[in-house]
């Protein structure tokens, strides 16, 4: 919290992996402590993470940590108050804890495999209706929401949220009612609040309908829609079409 400034360029150092993805001291100072905890927690525990050297041997572990430090590093490094600390534990590819914290907003979303989802100790639960009403509150690439909008109209196109992990658990709250995913995003950005919205009574999957599955190989993922339950079918017919 002391590198960053609401409206203003981080204090902290910056610089560019792969030349375009930014990273700053921030990022690698929390990802070495979260590192450290959550190892110490549960020690026989994978460690995948965005800031970390991928070490293979996560792929023989049953229970691999992901972990996105400061998901939305280009908001956190241009004082934008849409990033989030991601952080899920994954058994045999799916995530059995999920825990998004968004500091700027007070906001602590966690989520327990079969026990629930919460916002600040408020039980987060989507309505069980089978159709929109009203604008659609949607948020994401404006390609996909342009391929949406064909179907599905009317729409109201909510800001594009930075952080990606924040936009679905944005779904999980009710307060976008469909969030979508470009291609490329990684199990880092995406474990701990997928969880957060299958509790909630949301589904994630990609345009076929399928879940994802994490601690692969590659942990890239292609593109993506966030909807309620109820909403599914609707709303991934409507981007097939």
């Amino acid at each position: 919290m002391p590198y960053f400034r609401a409206g203003a360029q981080s204090t902290a150092k910056l610089w560019y992996k792969g030349g375009s993805s930014p990273v700053t001291e921030a990022d690698i100072a929390l990802d070495t402590y979260l590192k450290g905890q959550l190892s110490e927690l549960l020690p026989e525990a994978g460690w995948l993470s965005e800031e970390t050297i991928d070490d293979p041997a996560r792929l023989g572990r049953r229970y691999v940590w992901i972990v996105d430090p400061i998901d939305g590093t280009r908001a956190f490094a241009s004082g934008h108050p849409d990033w989030a600390i991601s952080i899920a534990l994954v058994q045999d590819g799916k995530p059995v804890l999920g825990i998004l914290h968004a500091p700027i907003h007070d906001r602590l979303y966690e989520a327990r495999l079969g026990e629930g989802a919460w916002s600040n100790g408020v039980r987060l639960r989507l309505p069980e209706t089978e159709t929109f009403s009203g604008a659609v509150r949607v948020a994401g690439p404006k390609p996909l929401v342009d391929r949406l909008e064909r179907q599905i109209n009317p729409v109201e196109r909510l800001p594009k949220v930075p952080s990606l992990a924040l936009r679905l658990a944005r779904v999980a709250d009710g307060s976008i009612d469909v969030g979508l995913v470009s291609a490329h995003s990684q199990d880092w950005d995406i474990a701990a609040a997928d969880l957060i919205l299958q509790e909630a009574g949301g589904r994630l999957t990609d345009l076929d309908g399928s879940v994802p599955v994490y601690n692969k190989p590659s942990p890239s993922h292609s593109e993506m829609i966030a909807v309620a339950s109820r909403l599914h079918p609707r709303a991934i017919g409507a981007m097939r079409a």
